[in-house]
């Protein structure tokens, strides 16, 4: 009998996690494998179209084959989208806004980041009077519409002389970022255990010693899913860019709007597409390189509370 229990336990070892591997393929499987292959083609056709487009020259894309790769390679719309494309009157390329952009987001992100998990840190663990209320318009002000509030956060910059400036970009996305990065810290600090809190009190640490010392290293998976959604949207954004940024600190996605925009003569698709690809460039790399640490930050009590 201990020789079969020992058998059987090691089959169940080599079977793994999630059971032993199928040995044939069922109609079922083919199925599932037929439809994830059919949703990845589809959702890739796009952008295997901008980067064959981007490639090619105006006169091999005006014969309209729009799927095939092109018969004479070239990267001049891609130094040219980078380097010398024209936002209106400029004839700077992306350069500048990528540039701009990369500062607006790096220092956003820090900022948003900062704040939100102090936030979530005193909203867990030193419960003050009105701590719910505010944790309720915290929550309340993730869903107030973006547009709503653009008028008067206008006229409230203007009145100080920071309207058109870089910290006005900054102050925007780090308020309307405030909402949902602290609910993530909050859970996510509701979710450890309280003794780790109440020991750090016995011992003496105060505030700022029991949040840089025990809960900020703590948090580094919850504090990767809040670099991740924090990049990509301050990255992306459009809307406060074009409002708050002011014409030097235009980010990339304003000034790919201006060269898509800008037409003299032939539309040169070409460019636009590597544009396209170069704007896109650092949010996809951004999951590609931090997708399995936001499986495991929102694994780890983002979703819990």
């Amino acid at each position: 009998m201990t020789t079969e229990a020992l058998s059987a336990s090691s089959s169940r070892l080599l079977e793994g996690p999630h059971g032993a591997k199928p040995k044939k393929l069922t109609i079922s499987r083919i199925g599932v494998y037929a439809f994830l292959v059919l949703a990845a083609l589809f959702f890739l056709m796009p952008l295997w179209v901008m980067v064959v487009t981007s490639l090619k020259g105006m006169p091999e894309i005006q014969m309209r084959n729009l799927f095939a790769w092109p018969s004479e390679l070239t990267f001049e719309p891609w130094i040219k989208a980078w380097d010398t494309a024209c936002t209106g009157r400029d004839c700077n390329g992306l350069k500048p806004g990528f540039w701009n952009s990369v500062k607006i987001t790096a220092v956003g992100t820090v900022f948003s980041i900062v704040i939100a998990a102090m936030n979530g840190y005193a909203l867990s663990f030193w419960r003050y009077k009105g701590a719910n209320i505010l944790f309720g318009l915290l929550l309340f002000g993730a869903f107030v519409p973006y547009q709503v509030v653009i008028y008067p956060l206008i006229l409230a910059f203007r009145q100080v002389g920071l309207f058109g400036t870089f910290p006005a970009i900054i102050i925007v996305h780090t308020i309307f970022g405030m909402p949902i990065l602290t609910l993530l810290f909050r859970n996510f600090f509701v979710s450890l255990p309280p003794e780790l809190f109440k020991a750090a009190r016995v011992d003496g640490a105060g505030f700022w010693q029991i949040f840089f010392q025990i809960m900020l290293p703590m948090s580094v998976p919850i504090a990767i899913v809040a670099v991740i959604l924090q990049v990509t949207g301050i990255w992306n954004d459009f809307l406060f860019g074009t409002v708050f940024a002011g014409r030097e600190n235009m980010p990339m996605t304003v000034q790919l709007n201006n060269i898509v925009q800008t037409t003299t003569g032939v539309r040169e698709y070409n460019v636009h597409m590597a544009a396209t690809i170069l704007t896109a460039a650092v949010p996809l790399a951004v999951y590609f390189i931090s997708g399995k640490w936001f499986v495991r930050g929102i694994a780890a009590g983002a979703v819990k509370g």
